[in-house]
């Protein structure tokens, strides 16, 4: 054990949640779930007040912190409350009051943010609107209506995507003609890691999704990235690009690679605490990946070795930023004329094909040679030389293209996963010439160097 195992800090507890009896029943009892039920204050026959905390994820060693953020929970209002014996009411408001908001991992990400919430059955999804976050207090709040004859009600940071839901993506595409499904390898739990490849074309594109369990969006990017290239809606028919797509890349596709962390409720690190994002590489005298901590880096990076990289996207979800952007490998030491070229198109193609991606707002870039090569994209644009990003979808409404009601959704992350296949296609002659394609490209193509600030951050972050 290293030297970073030995922790400084001391982390709250979580308490003990309250009895299973009462007239809310919480359950997070179920696959990605979590929540723990503190208590419930009821104010009268119509009203009461459920006090909820984050769970945590187990301690991550090389950051010395415990992350937590993601919450997905049932809530059902019980008898006499709700339609009991005594016909009480037909319906009952419950406050709903997550009281250590302020000790998540991303505080800083409530502002803006509002709850996703489904009911009788989890299949649509709305937001709370009026979700409020008091910074003074520490609390995220929200209010809802629950009425007689509800099945349950679900909440969640983001919709929740199960790996039941995950398994039979995996089996629809072990069931397409073209398409192979394999396991490269186990989590810490013996899980699954398993490999789509589709195309047999000579470029090799790689993309990872959901390394954060807590990121769902990511999955349901690799939905809509395999329904498209797999042609799962359509008995395995594709369009004409994506059979373009398919002789020139074969694609090797991740669909998750943090199955542990997405069964237990995680927000960002594997059964054992590892956040994976941070395991492409030795820290110091912190190894990594090794197969005791982070077999799931192991097994995929050994893979990419063996049948090589020639372009790759780590698929991701960002807590605090309301657009979808990508990151970049501007810190690594093969960041030149070329890789700023093929990002610029790369990012230009996208823009077209999709309005919800933008090219302005990113994480402010690293510093030329300053790249932390433990992180994926990072590590694999400087391994194989090659164009290398991170793409990031927002928790919270789309600043772009705003809906509130909804939000961004599962779906529009799916519409995110087709329409990368158009911008590949748009860099694939690129991807590995020698001739100075750059200095050609249209004002479109420009790389735009990316930047956290945009126009109405410090009123979203409440910051005025």
């Amino acid at each position: 054990m290293s030297a970073l195992s030995k922790s400084k800090k001391t982390f709250p507890k979580i308490p003990a949640p309250a009895p299973l009896s009462g007239p809310v029943a919480i359950s997070s009892n179920f696959c990605g779930g979590n929540i723990v039920h503190v208590k419930t204050v009821v104010d009268s026959p119509t009203k009461c007040r459920v006090e909820l905390h984050v769970d945590q994820d187990p301690y991550t060693e090389l950051e010395d912190t415990i992350h937590s953020q993601w919450f997905y929970f049932k809530s059902n209002v019980m008898d006499p409350i709700l339609g009991g014996p005594d016909k009480a009411s037909a319906e009952v408001t419950v406050d709903y009051v997550i009281t250590n908001a302020n000790r998540v991992a991303y505080p800083s990400a409530w502002p803006g943010s509002s709850v996703c919430v489904s009911v009788n059955g989890k299949k649509s999804w709305e937001r709370k609107t009026k979700t409020d976050y008091n910074k003074e207090e520490g609390t995220l709040s929200w209010q809802h209506v629950h009425r007689q004859y509800e099945e349950g009600t679900y909440f969640s940071f983001f919709e929740p995507y199960t790996l039941d839901r995950h398994i039979d993506l995996v089996d629809r595409c072990r069931a397409t003609r073209g398409v192979n499904v394999s396991v490269i390898g186990r989590s810490l739990e013996n899980r699954h890691i398993e490999l789509i490849t589709v195309g047999n074309g000579p470029l090799k594109c790689w993309i990872n999704h959901r390394q954060h369990p807590g990121e769902t969006q990511a999955e349901f990017f690799a939905e809509g990235l395999l329904t498209r290239l797999c042609g799962l809606d359509d008995f395995g028919a594709v369009d004409g690009l994506t059979h373009k797509a398919r002789q020139a890349f074969t694609f090797y596709i991740v669909p998750n690679m943090n199955p542990d962390g997405s069964a237990h409720g995680y927000l960002r690190c594997n059964a054992g605490g590892a956040n994976l994002n941070r395991e492409w590489a030795d820290t110091g005298d912190y190894k990594a990946p090794t197969l005791e901590r982070s077999p799931e880096v192991y097994y995929v990076l050994k893979k990419m070795d063996e049948v090589g990289v020639d372009c790759f996207a780590d698929i991701h979800g960002d807590e605090e930023m309301p657009f979808n952007f990508i990151a970049g490998a501007e810190g690594c030491t093969n960041w030149g004329p070329r890789l700023r070229g093929l990002q610029g198109a790369f990012l230009g193609a996208y823009c077209r094909a999709n309005s919800d991606m933008q090219k302005e707002v990113s994480y402010d870039p690293e510093d030329p040679n300053g790249a932390n090569m433990a992180v994926c994209s990072n590590q694999i644009a400087s391994r194989f030389d090659c164009l290398g990003i991170t793409l990031e979808m927002p928790y919270k409404d789309c600043y772009t293209c705003p809906d509130p009601e909804r939000g961004f959704t599962g779906g529009r992350c799916a519409r995110l996963g087709m329409n990368i296949v158009d911008a590949f296609m748009h860099v694939k002659d690129w991807l590995r010439t020698e001739e100075p394609f750059w200095d050609d490209l249209g004002a479109d193509d420009q790389y735009v160097r990316p930047k956290e600030e945009w126009e109405g951050k410090a009123t979203m972050m409440g910051q005025e």
